[in-house]
Order: C-alpha cells, then structure tokens, then sequence
C-alpha cells in the first residue's frame, strides 16, 4: 500500500528543508575557510559545495546522499551512440530512501556579477529560471552564486530582465527562511512557487 499523500507531502517538506540545511552548511564552511571563489569556475564552487555536504555528519545521520553533474534522463529516452552528452544534466541532486520509495531533490546553480553587461543574470533565467518553467528540471530549486558585486544590485538586474521580457510578475521578491538571510522567491503559472537561495562569496 503507497504512502498517504498527505504524509507524502509533509515527508518531501521535511526532505527539501534537509537538503537546504546541507547546502547552507557548506556554504557556510566555504566561509568560515575564507576560500576565494572567485578565481574558480561555477563548476569548481559546486565541487567544494558537494564535498563538504559529504564531510557533513548530518548527511549520514539523515541518510541523504548528494551527487554533482547528475544526468536526467527523459521516459522516452533513445538509447544511441552519444545519447548520454544530449540529456539534461542539473549541478547537485539529493537522494534519501524510504521503505517504499526513492525521493529525489534537484539543486541547479548558477554564477552571478553585479556588472557583467547581464550576461550571467540573462543566463540566471535562460538556463535557470526558465529550465524549471519548461519543466526540463522539477521538483527542485535555484541557488546563485554571487562572485562579485552588490546582491540587492543583482537582484534587481535579473528583475529587470525579466521586466523587459514582459515577466513582470514573475520577478524575485525577497522572504525570509530561518536557515539563511539571502532567499527569494518567484512565482511562475506553469509551475507556481520557484525557491531562490542565493550565496555571497563577493566579500570573502
């Protein structure tokens, strides 16, 4: 017999909380180690990211595994040469086991500037904000990595884009978590809610 839903739900709730508190963890840990991340890549600041969740005595205490460059692959998925580079790949998924079930949770990052001519903020919500819209990647989150500038100045450069895209509504409205000070939130009609955390290395 399947999980009552309504357990499901509180369960999932639970699961992504977890998986925040492991990410702002090592987040955190980065910090506190006052690594310069902005000589690294994005692909870098995720590598020491992962590391430090597994280093996490909760992660094993929770029963939570994390994996980087996670490849998603589609139901109707065509099994050929190369087909592995064609999917979708999305930067951390956390994974914990039930007694029925496997519950997945993805994270996809990016980096941002608060001067970079846009680029990174146009990328935020290209391949951001807009892979989860377009449902490519679900059941998961954002989290940007700020590498140099002012984050109420980045914020309110990628909202300005997408003001100019006409997505008015769909801007980033800041909330309060009590797990980490820099959270958003925006609000989309395919999908509904979209959780932003947002990490500051740009003074470390």
């Amino acid at each position: 017999m399947g999980l009552n839903k309504g357990i499901v739900l509180i369960f999932r709730k639970g699961f992504e909380d977890k998986c925040y508190q492991l990410l702002i963890d090592a987040y955190n840990k980065i910090i506190s180690d006052k690594i310069n991340v902005s000589i690294l890549d994005e692909d870098d600041i995720s590598a020491l990211l992962n590391n430090n969740i597994e280093l996490n005595p909760k992660s094993i205490e929770w029963e939570i595994d994390s994996k980087t460059e996670y490849y998603i692959f589609k139901d109707n998925l065509v099994i050929k040469k190369g087909f592995a580079k064609k999917q979708s790949r999305i930067d951390f998924v956390f994974s914990i086991f039930t007694m029925e079930s496997k519950f997945k949770y993805f994270i996809e990052a990016k980096n941002l500037k608060e001067k970079n001519d846009s680029g990174l903020k146009r990328r935020y919500i290209n391949t951001g904000i807009d892979n989860f819209v377009t449902k490519k990647y679900e059941n998961g989150s954002l989290v940007g990595y700020l590498v140099n500038g002012d984050l109420t100045k980045t914020i309110q450069g990628i909202n300005t884009l997408l003001k100019k895209d006409g997505r008015n509504s769909e801007c980033l409205i800041e909330n309060k978590i009590q797990k980490h000070t820099d959270y958003y939130e925006s609000k989309h009609k395919e999908i509904g809610m979209l959780k932003h955390l947002i990490f500051n290395f740009s003074n470390n």
